[in-house]
């Protein structure tokens, strides 16, 4: 697997599990303000596709990720 597919996939795990812990509706419900890390993954998401830099992919590759295209 690819240091950007791996980016992609904890990406979405992330926003998946944070707004299972962020709205109330959910049955793993905790705080209302892990919807800031939802925001905070998305922002870093979309800076990524203007500046085609990741600080994640950067780690996953320091980590032996392959690097791919």
């Amino acid at each position: 697997m690819t240091s950007w597919q791996l980016v992609r996939i904890i990406g979405g795990s992330f926003i998946l599990l944070s707004l299972a812990l962020g709205v109330a509706g959910s049955p793993i419900f905790h705080s209302a303000n892990w919807l800031w890390f939802t925001a905070f993954v998305g922002a870093n998401l979309l800076q990524s596709g203007f500046t085609r830099w990741c600080l994640m992919e950067t780690i996953m590759r320091k980590l032996g990720a392959a690097a791919g295209n």
